[in-house]
């Protein structure tokens, strides 16, 4: 019981990791950090980002390869980010008048790859 308490621990943290060099990047990138970790629920989505005229819901995933990354946000993940998305948008109401996108940040060690409009709303 111990052992996997300890695995889920080394998880943990790593997802906190992968998530604040993921922030980092998008601030290095111009993106203003408008929430981390929202939660409602309807579900969680790691970061929510502006960049001019567009809220961005990203979905941060660490794994062995970009492509494992990537394909680890499958359709369950989705319908949960945008559904959170949704309720996010429903308490800003001023942040509703701008385009909404879906990216995926991935990190492979410290190799993080942007995954810009990773899909539509529905898709």
């Amino acid at each position: 019981m111990a052992e996997k308490s300890r695995a889920r621990q080394r998880a943990e943290r790593k997802g906190r990791l992968s998530e604040w060099l993921a922030m980092l990047f998008l601030r290095l990138k111009a993106y203003r950090i408008l929430a981390r970790n929202f939660r409602s629920r309807n579900g969680e989505i790691d970061l929510i980002a502006r960049r001019g005229d567009v809220i961005i819901l990203v979905e941060v995933k660490a794994r062995a390869s970009h492509e494992t990354a990537r394909e680890a946000v499958h359709w369950k993940n989705r319908r949960r980010i945008e559904r959170a998305g949704q309720d996010f948008l429903s308490r800003h109401p001023a942040l509703m008048r701008y385009g909404l996108r879906y990216d995926i940040i991935t990190l492979v060690g410290l190799s993080l790859t942007h995954h810009r409009d990773a899909w539509r709303y529905g898709e």
